[in-house]
């Protein structure tokens, strides 16, 4: 599950990245805003997906591989948490604007996420707070890949999530993904295909 789960932080990483790249390549290349305006139109069910994988990871490795979460894990659950009941009814009511309730969420949990990371990596820079009332926060369960912690996997999904909810595309670039998605074949209620031109 380990191997599972940190496979699915890098995959969200790198959309993170991507989406970066897309927005600042959209002037040179337009096909590319294409492709990112129509990722961007998926925005809440992207981010519904990642965060309730990511509440369901977390919920896995204390429940049932028993690792006990440090103060610091505590905190990224409480920021990731409502980003997916957030998302869940955000894409019930079909409301584009629910990304603006939880962005703030995301950005807490990303800071915090990254800070974990980096006292994991660099124990001497934790003050020893979490100690006091759990396992210390530079333990680490497992460490896959040499590099991915629980707390890279929320740091990725935090980011990717502040990536997809905030990175938007030129206008052309949402016209362009419309205009060829209307260009592919309709079928009509007889079977028939047909051609749709804009």
């Amino acid at each position: 599950m380990q191997s599972v789960t940190a496979g699915l932080a890098i995959v969200t990483g790198f959309g993170a990245l991507a989406l970066v790249v897309a927005r600042l390549l959209t002037p040179v290349v337009p096909a590319v805003g294409a492709l990112g305006a129509r990722i961007a139109a998926w925005r809440t069910p992207l981010t519904l997906l990642v965060a309730a994988v990511a509440t369901a990871g977390s919920l896995y490795f204390s429940e049932v591989a028993h690792y006990i979460p440090c103060r610091l894990c505590w905190f990224q659950r409480v920021a990731m948490y409502p980003i997916a009941v957030i998302a869940l009814v955000g894409l019930i009511r079909r409301d584009n604007d629910a990304r603006w309730y939880l962005l703030p969420l995301a950005a807490i949990g990303l800071a915090i996420s990254s800070y974990h990371y980096l006292i994991e990596w660099k124990p001497s820079l934790d003050t020893g707070s979490c100690a006091l009332f759990g396992p210390s926060c530079t333990d680490i369960w497992f460490r896959s890949f040499g590099f991915v912690t629980l707390a890279f996997m929320a740091l990725c999904g935090f980011a990717f999530i502040i990536a997809v909810n905030t990175i938007t595309f030129p206008a052309t670039a949402r016209v362009s993904a419309t205009a060829t998605a209307s260009a592919t074949p309709t079928p009509t209620p007889t079977g028939v295909t047909v051609e749709e031109t804009s």
